[in-house]
């Protein structure tokens, strides 16, 4: 059996898989009482930072401090899928140990299948909910510091799909080459953009970015990946977030919160 982890990460206590693929880790954890959780704070760690990088901070710390042969990341709201969903217990239909073992035998990567946006493309979607300035941002510094990249990037304007959330599980020399080259963006990022002019919501710009930049970085090195189910563990109000882009788009009213 393959050495694999996949941490979720939570910010509070919540119910969690019990299948020993799952480590849940209680991220933006420094100053906080346990939750009973790995916290996100201990060895080498980016904990402070997770008001504005949100799940990043649990996938620097295991990055940085597990030494699984894979790592992933999920969310406590959200698990890689596999099989038939069961929605009375959906935790019966959570990716298992041994099912990411066998889907690991001939790829390096497992992701959730794509999310489609079908009416407008990855960067409109973005620039109509989100503020866009630090996308655009992040891509000043990769055309700079990684210009064989930027072409990905560019294309950010034209695809309608993409793998979001931030969840994957890779080989863990792909996910350290990864996460250098994320987070040294990232940090850049920060170098750039005066967090204090966006509120507690629009200041999480560095997670949300990040989500974007997953495909730029796989569909440039050509890595190959199987994908899984997303499941959500409550329920998703299609109807609102359908809407609530539609507004978005239509009267240029950004969102305050999340769906």
């Amino acid at each position: 059996m393959k050495d694999i982890k996949v941490v979720v990460a939570a910010h509070k206590p919540y119910q969690m898989s019990g299948d020993p693929l799952y480590l849940p880790v209680f991220v933006g954890s420094k100053g906080k009482k346990d939750i009973g959780f790995q916290r996100d704070d201990e060895g080498e760690n980016i904990s402070e930072k997770n008001p504005y990088f949100c799940e990043l901070t649990g996938l620097y710390w295991a990055v940085h401090n597990l030494k699984c042969d894979y790592i992933g990341l999920c969310h406590y709201r959200r698990y890689f899928g596999y099989g038939r969903v069961n929605k009375k217990n959906k935790f019966e239909s959570v990716l298992t140990l041994k099912e990411a073992d066998a889907l690991l035998e001939d790829c390096d990567i497992i992701l959730p299948k794509k999310r489609n946006y079908y009416i407008t493309n990855i960067y409109d979607h973005y620039k109509n909910t989100m503020y866009v300035e630090p996308l655009d941002i992040a891509g000043e510094i990769i055309q700079a510091k990684y210009p064989e990249y930027y072409p990905e990037f560019e294309k950010l304007h034209t695809r309608k799909s993409a793998h979001m959330f931030n969840m994957f599980i890779m080989k863990r020399e792909i996910l350290i080459d990864y996460c250098n080259w994320l987070f040294d963006i990232l940090f850049e990022l920060e170098k750039r953009v005066d967090v204090s002019q966006y509120d507690s919501f629009h200041s999480r710009f560095y997670g949300r970015v990040s989500e974007r930049l997953l495909d730029i970085y796989l569909n440039t090195k050509q890595l190959k990946y199987k994908e899984v189910k997303l499941i959500d563990m409550g329920e998703v109000n299609w109807w609102k977030k359908g809407t609530s882009f539609l507004v978005a788009k239509l009267f240029k009213k950004k969102y305050d919160r999340s769906f």
